[in-house]
């Protein structure tokens, strides 16, 4: 199945016209990076295991594809899944799995990294590894094989993946793939499990196969061992000390993506400490741009791609603590050239009338508040505590700023939740609409977003046990017929895929035999609704004497070891008991930026302010690694390459 650039280019010609927007496979966009192979000495394939549509849009392949093709002597070129059709053609043709930029097939890189920031894309990863003709399991793939990492949200619990990828990166890339690459370059004449053994000293990188787990008669975990010295007992995430700068010169693509603007991350974690908020306790500590840096990337982007909307990206916008002044020096600077600027995570309690002045000239779409619950005591036991009539007055005020679409976000299935509180979701949402009513009259509306809760790793909710299918049903029946009408607007997410996401997040490693299993059966696109194969997956859990409600529906005790329980966030386990038990009595705590409390990120934050910002994120230099069985362990410093 190998062939040359020029036969897949060959094979193009015949293929592409026959498949849906073949504009997703052809590369050659503007501001795309296409280096000439034969200079390069190592050669990275950046995947998104999904459509162009949706990959393109993933800001953290744009940056690590920006941070790479920095450096002279390396390149990164990206690959997506091809849809159905297009992979039928592959399939057909013998046709391996390319990068855009050169054409060149996937075995033919050094190493391919994975994004998976939902475990949805399991499935398709599996899928996108046998495309470029290569085993789908890592042990048998050998040194004459890219290495496979992944990196993303989802591998904050790797264990469901475990047998299928190298070396998962946990915690952010940044830093650790330059790492990886500097260790593999200098690696390069050694076997595969030694290049795997001086990986393992890099913080941030797990190689599931230096673990060994062992399980209780209930299923439980008994105990996860590492096997070799080089393997530490906890995998600690990586962090970067100081965000790198801004991507500018984001590629144009050919056809519509999910968004159609360019982000700006304009502050990295979060001090809230929702208690359902996977990625407010993974990403912190708090760290966030100066606002020149922000303004002069704007100006960049605006001069080098032409987008009309620019997304100031974190977790919650409004807690940046220069939102004001930033706002209003956007307005400033750019509000004559009828920029779209997009807060697409607003804080209720930290959403200003000013805030809303200062975003008035900027061209109006919805404006989004996610208030998660809509009674006191549940949002006491989320901690996510707002007042009703701090709702109220902020809905009025935007409003009154000529908004007339409001997108409220809920949350359904919380711990303790019943059907008063789902009633409260509807009689929130109608008194919000009333408020708009009063400034617009009938062209004033309410959109209504519900999710179901799922209790995700390393979250004081991790405890927890989904709520029953039939419970939920019930919920979303009730909402349906309340939320409707003139004005109101629901969507939802469907059942049966949260409790899929659930199962899928709290695996442990016994599931990446289910994973394996569900693909063979062909599921792939387990995010798409059409492709979603319920009826597949259920047999393959009962195929390997599984059941899915043991890892979703299951309230763990308190002493429970978790199949997470070696991954590292920096967040001590302490402290998320603590506030899962705080949860149970309805308990708050403020914002940890007015008060600390010791969840345990201030240690390794005072260890990362030793380090200089050139020294966080540039490259090791590389020579060559001896064989380990002649040198002792090396520690791999960081410094910089060309």
């Amino acid at each position: 199945m190998t062939k040359s650039p020029e036969q897949i280019e060959l094979a193009l010609e015949r293929i592409l016209p026959r498949v849906a927007k073949p504009g997703r496979y052809v590369g050659g966009e503007y501001n795309q990076i296409a280096k000439e192979w034969d200079d390069i000495e190592y050669k990275v394939a950046l995947a998104f295991p999904d459509i162009y549509d949706l990959g393109m849009s993933n800001l953290g392949l744009m940056i690590l594809y920006d941070i790479i093709n920095k450096h002279k002597n390396l390149l990164a070129e990206r690959v997506f899944s091809p849809w159905v059709d297009m992979e039928e053609k592959m399939r057909e043709q013998q046709l391996p799995l390319f990068s855009l930029e050169t054409k060149h097939a996937i075995r033919d890189f050094d190493l391919l990294a994975i994004s998976l920031p939902y475990e949805q894309l399991y499935t398709n990863a599996l899928n996108l590894i046998d495309l470029a003709d290569m085993p789908v399991r890592a042990i048998d793939r050998d040194a004459s094989y890219p290495l496979v990492i992944a990196g993303g949200h989802s591998c904050y619990n790797p264990e469901p993946m475990a047998p299928f990828i190298d070396v998962f990166v946990i915690g952010e890339g940044e830093e650790a793939i330059l790492k990886i690459i500097s260790t593999m370059r200098a690696a390069a004449h050694l076997d595969r499990e030694t290049q795997l053994r001086h990986i393992a000293q890099i913080e941030g990188c797990y190689v599931p196969r230096f673990y060994d787990v062992d399980y209780h008669e209930d299923g439980t975990i008994a105990a996860i061992t590492p096997n070799m010295p080089e393997a530490p007992a906890k995998v600690m995430k990586t962090i970067v000390p100081v965000l790198p700068p801004p991507v500018t010169d984001f590629i144009i693509p050919f056809v519509e993506t999910v968004h159609n603007r360019a982000p700006i991350e304009i502050m990295r974690g979060c001090t809230r400490g929702c208690r359902f908020c996977h990625a407010g306790m993974v990403t912190r500590p708090v760290r966030e741009r100066p606002v020149d840096e922000i303004l002069d990337a704007m100006e960049e982007i605006l001069e080098q791609t032409g987008y009309e909307e620019i997304a100031l990206l974190s977790l919650s916008s409004s807690d940046y603590t220069h939102v004001l002044e930033l706002t209003e020096k956007i307005g400033q600077r750019f509000g004559e050239r009828g920029l779209n600027i997009s807060l697409p995570s607003l804080r209720i309690e930290s959403v200003s009338t000013q805030l809303m002045d200062n975003l008035s000239n900027s061209r109006r779409g919805g404006f989004t508040l996610a208030p998660e619950a809509a009674t006191e005591k549940m949002r006491n036991t989320i901690n996510k505590y707002v007042s009703h009539e701090e709702i109220l007055e902020t809905a009025r005020e935007i409003f009154r700023r000529n908004w007339r679409t409001i997108k409220l976000y809920f949350m359904i299935g919380h711990p303790t939740e019943d059907l008063e509180d789902v009633q409260a979701i509807i009689d929130l949402s109608k008194a919000v609409l009333a408020e708009g009513r009063a400034f617009h009259g009938k062209k004033a509306s309410v959109n209504v977003g519900v999710s179901t809760f799922i209790p995700k790793p390393h979250t004081p909710f991790q405890w927890e046990a989904m709520d029953s299918t039939e419970n939920v049903e019930d919920k979303l029946r009730l909402l349906k017929q309340a939320v409707r009408g003139a004005g109101l607007r629901l969507r939802w997410n469907d059942v049966r895929e949260s409790a899929f996401e659930g199962f899928l997040s709290r695996g442990d490693r016994r599931v990446a035999e289910v994973v394996e299993r569900a693909w063979r059966k062909g599921a792939i696109f387990d995010a798409w609704q059409e492709h979603f194969k319920e009826d597949e997956w259920m047999q393959a859990f009962a195929d390997e004497g599984l059941d899915p409600r043991f890892y979703s529906h299951r309230k763990r005790a308190i002493d429970e070891m978790f199949p997470w329980e070696h991954i590292d966030i920096a967040v001590t386990k302490r402290f998320l008991t603590q506030d899962f038990l705080m949860s149970q009595r309805q308990e708050t705590r403020v914002d940890c930026r007015n008060q600390c409390f010791a969840c345990g990120i201030l240690p390794k934050l005072k260890d990362l302010r030793r380090e200089t910002p050139a020294e966080a994120w540039q490259c090791p230099p590389v020579s060559k690694i001896s064989d380990r069985k002649k040198q002792s362990p090396v520690r791999i410093p960081v410094s910089s390459v060309s």
